[in-house]
């Protein structure tokens, strides 16, 4: 695995789609995709939840009220904290949807200067997106990639739903279940990561997402992972890790942490989340934060709302 990992980290790193194109339309959307693979990225993002009826859609989160207008047309579907959950619609149900922007608790968009109009979007579904890439990759002779990332997977067990096992029998029926294809498959959940190639018998390259412990995303002890042990557990079962960018440089003095140093020394490729160019630290700008990343730290990859931006600078 060494030998394969640093024979791809001496290649061109990797443009990730974060959420398709959110920097310009809703996410996650066919729209997104769509334009996220004519801006040119290497590889779009899906993130994966389950329906009532154990379809695998599109959504970053298990609610729906910050990307759709689920409040209106079910008014009252909400659980007793107050949240909707995609597990409680069917996916007919959830396509009477409309997607909009990301809005926060008091219904303004997070991101105050990206899409403002009034067009129609829908929740997609796994399938659906794997097809829309598969054809255009067909069509105009191209290998974009896949790059699913498995949502609270302890959540959905909790719920009664095995998501990495509907997610495995998807991967299976397109032929993706393939370490030679172009397909990462991610999720936060160490515990999950570790279960899905020693018991479920994944072939797909996995991703180990880090996040900080804190955000109570998955059970796991991520203070743990970010250490050379913990590094060298992941690499027993993964191809990459994906660390938050504060993981890897120190954003008040810009200098690196050790992270992708150590994440390399243990056969790890890097792709790190999420370049906005709308977000970015008061002290620093696109042009320093993308030659901080690719030049300074070798990162192998990056997520980015804004595929533009970041293949612009690699081309030059």
């Amino acid at each position: 695995m060494i030998a394969f990992t640093s024979q791809v980290i001496a290649s061109k790193p990797l443009v990730i789609a974060h959420r398709g194109a959110p920097g310009y339309l809703p996410e996650h959307t066919l729209e997104s995709v769509t334009l996220a693979y004519a801006l040119g990225a290497d590889f779009i993002e899906q993130d994966l939840v389950v329906t009532k009826d154990l379809k695998l859609i599109v959504l970053h989160d298990i609610h729906l009220e910050t990307v759709t207008n689920v409040e209106q047309v079910f008014p009252i579907r909400k659980r007793e904290d107050g949240r909707y959950y995609a597990l409680d619609f069917t996916l007919t149900e959830l396509k009477t949807l409309n997607v909009h922007e990301r809005q926060d608790a008091n219904g303004n968009q997070v991101f105050p200067n990206r899409y403002n109009g009034k067009g129609t979007f829908q929740i997609a579904t796994f399938e659906e997106q794997i097809e829309l890439i598969q054809q255009l990759n067909r069509q105009l002779n191209k290998n974009t990639g896949l790059y699913p990332e498995i949502k609270s997977p302890a959540w959905h067990k909790e719920q009664g739903v095995d998501i990495s096992q509907l997610v495995m029998a998807v991967l299976r029926k397109h032929q993706l279940d393939d370490p030679n294809k172009a397909i990462y498959l991610q999720c936060f959940d160490f515990a999950e990561t570790q279960r899905l190639r020693n018991d479920l018998n994944a072939k797909v390259k996995l991703i180990q997402l880090i996040a900080e412990n804190d955000w109570l995303e998955s059970p796991t002890d991520y203070d743990v992972l970010k250490t050379q042990a913990g590094l060298k557990a992941i690499a027993k079962v993964a191809q990459g890790v994906g660390p938050w960018i504060p993981q890897l440089v120190d954003l008040k003095t810009m200098q690196p942490t050790a992270f992708v140093d150590q994440a390399h020394i243990a056969g790890l490729k890097v792709h790190p989340y999420t370049f906005r160019k709308d977000a970015l630290p008061e002290n620093i700008n696109t042009q320093q934060t993308l030659q901080l990343l690719f030049k300074d730290l070798k990162v192998d990859g990056l997520f980015t709302d804004f595929t533009d931006t970041v293949v612009t600078y690699l081309a030059e």
